[in-house]
Parts: structure tokens; sequence; C-alpha cells
């Protein structure tokens, strides 16, 4: 399975294709708005997410409301391309009518923190436009899409159920021990923080007045939770097919991500090992785990316990009142430019994860089961429950 996306920030739209999709897995358009829809939501927003609608339409791969095998098409339109038509052109436009537009003037302070001045050495560009343009977190509308195309089919096919939640946001974090389950997902959506702790949600808020107040930005973690994974998914032979590599590399791979955990994480490297491990047991004719702090995942495979994996974020580094820098048309120090953005994307950064997640666990589900339709991925997947139980081996799956 692969994927790509295509687009830019204010460009006429986003384009995703997903190739691989095994056929006859039910998708619509409505299911890919409700996952856009989630992916604007938190407090701490921006204005963007106040007027800019995501125009999707499936333009490939799906009939009939079910997947066909080949590749899966997405595009999410701009609702805010006629602003930016001129600017944001593929084709060359008069200069008398560029220089006419405020939007075109040269972004020449970059910003610290983004990918402005590294892409400007990288790609020989004199000003940051071109750069932040696809540097921007808007390119996750289109991982968002995808990620509930690989979470229809993993629910659909295995069963495997996802959900997310705010875990901390600045200092502010979550004392719940117990984790939420996938029908604990629209309460957690419709809490301002996407956080499961009704107590820290309120402090969290809180927080996100007092930075806004502050002109300044606030980052946070967030917790993915998966149920229904069946182990071996990954493996231990080769370093880059682990399981928690691939995790680990999809998340980092979210704008302002910078730190990612599996199970207790970081936690881990302060215990002794004699309390570091999960130890087993037989319980009711399965091998179980008496704790879950590898958080599913052990020796680069998926164990069949449930899988927890959490993301750091960084505040935004777009802070409205804005961050020294260099002027690389003058050589001076400056003040970096100022593009609107988000006070604390947190809560949204959850619902990324998800699709990060669910694409890396559907591309591993497969890589081991295979199968052109959802009934060959369901057959493989019973045999392979079959073996595991007939061996005396069936764990928590």
């Amino acid at each position: 399975m692969r994927y790509v996306t295509a687009g830019e920030s204010h460009g006429p739209m986003l384009t995703a294709i997903l190739e691989g999709m095994p056929a006859h897995v039910r998708l619509s358009t409505a299911d890919l708005s409700r996952a856009l829809a989630r992916r604007r939501l938190g407090l701490g927003r921006g204005a963007r997410m106040g007027f800019e609608q995501d125009q999707v339409r499936l333009t490939g791969g799906v009939v009939q409301g079910e997947t066909i095998g080949s590749p899966v098409c997405i595009e999410i339109g701009n609702s805010e391309w006629a602003k930016w038509a001129e600017v944001m052109s593929a084709d060359e436009v008069d200069p008398a009518v560029l220089a006419a537009q405020a939007r075109h003037e040269p972004l020449t302070r970059p910003r610290p923190g983004h990918a402005d001045l590294a892409g400007m050495q990288k790609y020989g560009f004199a000003e940051a436009r071109p750069i932040l343009e696809r540097a921007s977190a808007r390119e996750t509308a289109a991982r968002v899409a995808l990620g509930e195309v690989a979470r229809q089919f993993l629910h659909q096919g295995l069963g495997i159920g996802i959900v997310s939640q705010v875990r901390a946001i600045g200092n502010i974090q979550s004392a719940q021990v117990a984790l939420p389950a996938p029908g604990d997902q629209a309460a957690i959506d419709a809490d301002p923080v996407r956080c499961f702790d009704p107590e820290a949600s309120r402090a969290m808020q809180e927080l996100i007045g007092q930075v806004i107040e502050a002109g300044d930005t606030v980052g946070g973690v967030v917790e993915v939770v998966v149920y229904g994974c069946p182990p071996g998914l990954g493996t231990h032979t080769v370093s880059a097919a682990r399981l928690d590599a691939r995790l680990a590399g999809a998340l980092m791979s979210i704008p302002a991500i910078k730190g990612v955990e599996i199970g207790d994480g970081f936690a881990l490297a302060e215990a002794l090992g004699s309390a570091a491990h999960d130890q087993m047991h037989m319980q009711d004719g399965r091998i179980r785990r008496t704790s879950g702090r590898a958080g599913g995942i052990e020796g680069g495979m998926s164990t069949g316990e449930v899988i927890v994996v959490r993301a750091a974020m960084k505040p935004i580094a777009t802070v409205p009142r804005a961050l020294g820098t260099v002027n690389v048309a003058t050589g001076q120090d400056d003040r970096a430019d100022h593009q609107r953005s988000d006070v604390c994307a947190v809560p949204a950064a959850g619902v990324i994860a998800e699709a990060m997640v669910a694409l890396v666990l559907a591309e591993a589900c497969l890589e081991k089961f295979g199968g052109d339709t959802l009934s060959d991925v369901r057959a493989a997947v019973d045999a392979y429950r079959a073996r595991l139980q007939a061996a005396g081996m069936a764990g928590a799956w």
C-alpha cells in the first residue's frame, strides 16, 4: 500500500492518492467529510477553521460506495482559492497584476521553528512563500482523508477500532488512568480540547485562554489507542519494518511533532527491569499480559494487546508577537513574518495522529494478510486466528 499527497496551502486543492486498497471496502464522501470536520475541532484554532471549508470529492477508486481495487483519489478543494488565484497560479501571471496584490509581497523574514529558511536554502528561493505553502499543516487534511480510508478498511476487515485524546496541553496533564475506547470518541470530540478527563479539560481551556491573552502559543501531548489489532504486525527481522519504527516515523512526519513514545515510553527509562516489562499468564486458555507498559508492541511487532502511542507537539511556531529573525533581503536582524496561525492545534493533532496510525496499520495488515478483496483479507485473518488457537498461543486478540 502506498500513498502520496500533492497541493499547497493556498492552492486550488489538495490531492491524495492511495494505492493498494482492496476492493469492496465501503466508503463515502460523507465518511471523508466527517473525518475532515473532526480535524477542524478544538479550542485555540485560528480563524481559517471558521471560514475555510473542506470541499471533498472522491474522483477515483470508489464506485457506488465501494472501493474497486484501483487507486483511490481524493480531492479537497480550497474555498479561499479565488483570493489566491493569481499569486498561486500554476501558469505565469503578468508581473504588473502580481505587483498590485499585497499577497504577492516577498516573505523575506523566515520564521524560527518553521521550514522557511532551511527550505529556501535547499530549493534556492529568495523568499519563503514557495516553502511555507507546502510545509503548512494544511497538507494534513489530505492525510486525514487517506487515514479515513485506512480506518474503514481496518474496521470492516479486521474489527480494529482507533480512538485518540489529548493527554496534555502545556503543563496541564490528564490524570485519568483508564484508556478511552472507540465508543468514547463522540464524547471526546464534543469536549473543547478533546480530553477524556473533564477536570483536566477545564484547566486546559483556562490555560489556552491565558495564552491567547498573552499573544503566545502552546503545545501538548496526544494519545492514540488501538483496539483489536492482531499479533505479529511488523517484524523483528528488518529494522525499517519494525512496527514501532514505522509508527514513530509516521507520527514524527506530522508538522510540529517533536517526540513519540509507545506505551510507557520515556518513563520506562526510570524503571528497573523487574518492573518495566509486561509479564504473562494464562487466562481462560489465552496468554495475557498483566500490564500494558509496552503499549502493545514488543520486538517491533504487535502483541495483540491494546496499542498505545503518544506524540508530543511543540507550540505553533508562528507566534503572534513575532520572533527574532534575519531579513534575507537586507541581511539585517528583523522580526519574523507573521502568517495567521492557531494558538493551540493539539486537539487537531490527535485526529491527524489517528490517521497516520491507521495508514501504518493498514499497510502492515495488508503485508501480513494480503488479498485483492475485503473477503480475501477476512479469510486470511480467520485462518491466522485458527492457527494461533490450534497451537495454544491465542492471546488477547
